[in-house]
């Protein structure tokens, strides 16, 4: 092991080991059969058992690590003592073994937000999508997205009882993205992966102005950002209210990591203070190469509805 791994690191290898944590608690909870499900705001906008344990791992773990922490989770959860068994104690080694980039080797823990999606995809969860549904944490300073970690609970399930379940994606940036093999769309494809269940005329009206050869519908902001690393799709767009911080400071932040871009319609960098808005109020336009050309097709109408 590094000798006294920086804060940044420390911070990296915990939240890589609660957000497996949360990967299994996801699992157990969906082999239990009862997810628990209530509606926040209505059939669009679920909570499960999974998102209320999950958080309540999360923030209970990074807190009792790192108690000077801002940290902002997507439930309103009452404040109650939680489980000892769901606290992880543990840090990743092989987080802990990466250097950390010069530029964050002074930082303070009350410099940092940490922004929390327990289960991002929980509509697609609850319906047995289960290759959309992510658990994400991201970490800002100075307002910018600086890493993050998206755990995948259900990867592989598609392959049957032997497969093993579950991977861990992450990412600093100046270090670079880990978990995955990075690939790219072939320059002459442009494939557009967009919302399924949260569509309206704006988003329609922009996905089509990309002259997309191929639409692809998913669920969870963490799931698109994760087709745009891995070859599947060239650009994620979403021109409409929706996601907010902690759906998209992880994945910003390891898109980020290896060379990508998000912004929103206007080609605006999102700010994640603790003390921002939560929604992402003028869209995402997130790509791995060739963002200009994509912010150059969003439709005047969507700018101006997104003003």
């Amino acid at each position: 092991m590094a000798t006294n791994p920086l804060l940044l690191m420390r911070l990296m290898a915990s939240a890589y080991a609660v957000a497996e944590k949360s990967g299994a608690i996801a699992r157990r909870v969906m082999q239990s059969g009862d997810l628990g499900i209530v509606e926040k705001t209505g059939a669009n906008d679920l909570q499960t058992a999974a998102d209320r344990l999950v958080q309540k791992s999360i923030c209970a773990s990074l807190s009792r690590s790192f108690p000077k922490l801002t940290i902002i989770g997507e439930e309103d959860l009452p404040a109650e003592t939680v489980e000892e068994d769901l606290i992880e104690t543990k840090q990743a080694e092989e987080v802990l073994l990466k250097p950390c980039p010069p530029e964050y080797s002074s930082l303070k823990e009350e410099e940092l937000v940490v922004w929390v999606d327990p289960l991002d995809g929980t509509k697609e969860y609850t319906e047995g999508l289960l290759d959309h549904v992510t658990v994400l944490i991201g970490i800002s300073y100075g307002g910018r997205a600086i890493a993050g970690v998206i755990n995948q609970p259900f990867y592989n399930y598609q392959l049957g009882s032997g497969a093993v379940l579950g991977r861990t994606m992450w990412g600093v940036l100046g270090l670079g993205a880990f978990g995955f093999q990075l690939q790219e769309v072939p320059d002459n494809q442009r494939i557009v992966t967009t919302t399924r269940s949260h569509s309206n005329k704006l988003v329609t009206d922009c996905v089509q102005a990309m002259e997309p050869h191929k639409v692809i519908k998913v669920g969870g902001a963490g799931n698109k950002i994760v087709q745009l690393v891995e070859g599947k799709a060239s650009a994620y767009v979403f021109a409409s209210l929706g996601t907010k911080k902690w759906d998209t400071c992880g994945p910003e932040a390891i898109l980020h990591a290896v060379g990508g871009k998000l912004t929103d319609m206007h080609g605006n960098a999102y700010c994640y203070d603790a003390n921002v808005k939560h929604m992402n109020s003028a869209g995402v336009l997130a790509t791995l190469r060739n963002h200009d050309y994509y912010l150059s097709r969003v439709p005047q109408s969507v700018k101006q509805a997104l003003s």
